[in-house]
């Protein structure tokens, strides 16, 4: 096995990121066959590439990155935005494209200034609250883990704040978006000490990333 010294730690995000963010590795030139179908396996390898793959949930790939147990990893802009973690952001890769939206129950559509001062339910507390504090609104923000449009059906809240790829969830919750609050698609982002030390390894992948997102090959990955 490859030392550890000389490896590469990248964090991959499970879920819908993760098709696409294999396929962009393999486009980069990386040596992907162990992680096209990793069953349960959390940690897999390129022994060629000297690379070392971790799989993790997407909310955890900033922390990880940021403690240096990944050196890169890749992970929507929306989980960047809401964790504040002490990484580098690299590169916008412009796939996993979704938005956060304000959505009020239908029939009760108004202007956003005249939702001031009542409760907002949200997976995503701190952008959510920096929305609001940016329009001068105070706001009862009621973080929740799941089933966020249930929040306004039985009174926990007058309205939501969440992300929204193809709306179908929203719409068949009679839930109606008035304001959008933040645009994400997936980042790159980096360990800031292993982005100085590892250099030599890191730069030349994310030119070839860079070089496949301005030639849009990506284009149509979900």
């Amino acid at each position: 096995m490859v030392a550890a010294k000389e490896m590469i730690t990248i964090a991959l995000p499970k879920g819908t990121l993760y098709q696409p963010s294999v396929k962009l590795l393999g486009l980069a030139g990386l040596n992907i066959e162990a992680i096209k179908d990793p069953g349960r396996q959390l940690v897999l390898y390129s022994e060629a590439d000297a690379v070392r793959f971790i799989i993790c949930r997407p909310t955890d790939i900033p922390t990880y990155v940021e403690y240096g147990a990944a050196d890169l990893g890749l992970v929507g802009k929306d989980t960047i935005v809401e964790q504040h973690k002490d990484v580098y952001e690299l590169l916008d890769l412009k796939y996993g494209g979704c938005r956060f939206m304000v959505a009020v129950p239908e029939g009760k559509e108004q202007e956003l200034q005249q939702w001031n001062q009542t409760r907002v339910a949200t997976k995503f507390p701190h952008i959510a609250e920096e929305f609001f504090r940016r329009h001068g609104m105070q706001m009862e923000i009621i973080k929740l883990h799941g089933n966020i449009e249930l929040a306004p059906i039985v009174g926990l809240a007058e309205m939501i704040v969440d992300l929204v790829s193809t709306g179908r969830t929203m719409k068949e919750n009679k839930l109606v978006p008035i304001a959008e609050v933040l645009s994400s698609t997936t980042r790159l982002i980096a360990n800031r000490v292993s982005h100085r030390l590892k250099s030599e390894r890191i730069n030349p992948l994310v030119e070839k990333m860079r070089q496949i997102v301005e030639e849009g090959l990506m284009d149509g990955s979900n």
